[in-house]
């Protein structure tokens, strides 16, 4: 990632493996909004917060990894829905461990509310704090929580 033009603090937001298809996969689940969705709400509300956003989504372990590695250069706060990642990933782990920032991890639904295998989660342990359950909704309360957390240089 390449440090923002502005000089707002930037804040990168990432999404995993098929967050892409949101508004059409599992609607019962996941919801009705699409990953646009999601993106232009993120933009509204960091805008008033005075955050500079990336917003990105990969259905590439590597490639997330990378991403992740690359915030290390240019981001001050990362909000991250690893998807199905969230679940396996000890590269994303290992990423995220080096990372000096922090980090909100927002799932869409409650995976406690879901399959056993989607209760353990390889980027809470590294994460500032977890959001889950609360939809599209989660993505707006993480960058509250961000800016806050940018604000006090925590």
């Amino acid at each position: 990632m390449t440090a923002p033009l502005s000089e707002q603090p930037a804040v990168l937001i990432l999404n995993g493996p098929n967050l892409n298809l949101l508004g059409r996969r599992e609607p019962a689940i996941y919801g009705t909004d699409t990953l646009g969705d999601i993106e232009d709400l993120c933009a509204e509300r960091a805008e008033t917060l005075g955050l500079a956003i990336e917003f990105r989504q990969t259905n590439h372990e590597g490639e997330l990894v990378t991403w992740v590695q690359d915030a290390r250069d240019g981001a001050d706060g990362m909000i991250l829905n690893a998807g199905a990642y969230t679940h396996t990933s000890v590269a994303l782990l290992d990423a995220l461990s080096v990372l000096d920032l922090p980090v909100i991890e927002v799932h869409l639904s409650n995976p406690y509310r879901r399959e056993a295998f989607r209760h353990r989660s390889f980027v809470s342990p590294v994460a500032r704090g977890v959001i889950c359950g609360l939809g599209a909704q989660g993505y707006v309360l993480a960058l509250d929580a961000l800016a806050r957390l940018i604000d006090l240089g925590e």
